[in-house]
């Protein structure tokens, strides 16, 4: 029973864009704070951008000014917008979401930026 899925990753071009999708199923985010991570070979995972219930967002310093995390809770949904992409952005991306001692992560989707 898949509870948390994302969505949207893929291979692009340096400066590129890609809309990554974190949709629940079987409960509803609204009260959940939504966290994007990325984990690339070799490497442990890294927090990348978090939104509250609230709406306070929280981003990486690695990409400030390019990502952007939105929700929309009518869809049940968390976004991330990447812009600009670089290839140190290629990694394996989850979104993770947390309401109390309630944890859910989601299976992770690959994004892969080269030339």
């Amino acid at each position: 029973q898949v509870l948390l899925m994302e969505s949207g990753g893929g291979f692009v071009q340096p400066g590129g864009s890609l809309r990554l999708s974190c949709a629940a199923s079987e409960f509803t985010l609204d009260y959940y704070a939504i966290g994007w991570f990325r984990q690339a070979p070799g490497k442990e995972r890294e927090g990348v951008s978090c939104i509250t219930s609230d709406g306070i967002t929280n981003y990486a310093d690695s990409v400030k000014g390019r990502f952007t995390i939105s929700r929309d809770n009518a869809k049940n949904t968390v976004y991330l917008q990447m812009n600009s992409l670089k290839p140190e952005d290629t990694a394996v991306y989850y979104c993770n979401a947390i309401f109390g001692w309630y944890d859910y992560w989601g299976q992770g989707t690959q994004v892969t930026v080269s030339s």
